[in-house]
């Protein structure tokens, strides 16, 4: 079975485990899907939860942001980790968008990776949720069951996102992204993957390999 056939097999098996898969972080417009995902880096989506659920009250506007106090704002996001550079990063990246952007999140790649902090991940995150714009996000989870599943090679992850972009549906990207994410935590672990249990393991090259022993 190629690639392409598999993919579209391991996409509806993954639906029907997952009907209402979808972004895990807490957002009301593209500004703070921009943050939260930016304080994701290194951090669980549930600890940004917590965290901007205060955050998001205080400060309010991406002008907010850009003239944040920034001992203060490191005081704010601490518990997600690496708090002195994601202080840093949000603070210029607001300022970039008030500067080049009239005061709103970009939504194109190219705008988006200009900004202080932004990568393709953060970027496609944004497109693909806040504005509906097909992209792939490679976190830990996308990475780690793409090269499992055999689709690809590669362990840089924007090697793999174009891989993957070769042979998943465009307008799968944004979706396949949150299933793969979704089975990398209940099923398909870094360290002791179910795959005894797993029903896409017929698609799987690492899964038919471990049973085979």
């Amino acid at each position: 079975m190629k690639k392409k056939e598999r993919v579209l097999k391991i996409i509806e098996e993954l639906g029907t485990l997952y009907p209402m898969t979808g972004c895990t972080l807490r957002y009301s417009d593209p500004l703070q899907l921009l943050i939260a995902t930016q304080l994701a880096a290194q951090c669980t989506d549930e600890r940004v939860n917590i965290v901007t659920k205060s955050l998001f009250k205080k400060y309010r506007t991406v002008e907010d942001f850009a003239g944040a106090d920034i001992k203060e704002l490191e005081d704010d996001i601490r518990s997600t980790g690496f708090y002195r550079n994601k202080a840093r990063n949000i603070i210029a990246c607001c300022q970039k968008i008030i500067a080049d952007y009239e005061g709103k999140v970009p939504d194109t790649m190219e705008k988006l990776l200009s900004l202080p902090g932004v990568g393709r991940k953060t970027a496609n995150v944004v497109l693909g949720n806040a504005f509906g714009i097909p992209g792939i996000v490679v976190d830990t989870h996308a990475k780690r069951l793409s090269r499992r599943l055999g689709l690809t090679r590669e362990e840089d992850p924007v090697k793999i996102e174009f891989d993957l972009m070769k042979i998943v549906p465009k307008d799968k990207w944004t979706i396949f992204s949150h299933m793969l994410v979704f089975h990398g935590r209940a099923v398909c672990k870094a360290r002791s993957p179910e795959c005894g249990s797993c029903t896409i393991r017929p698609y799987c090259v690492f899964g038919n390999k471990k049973t085979e022993k």
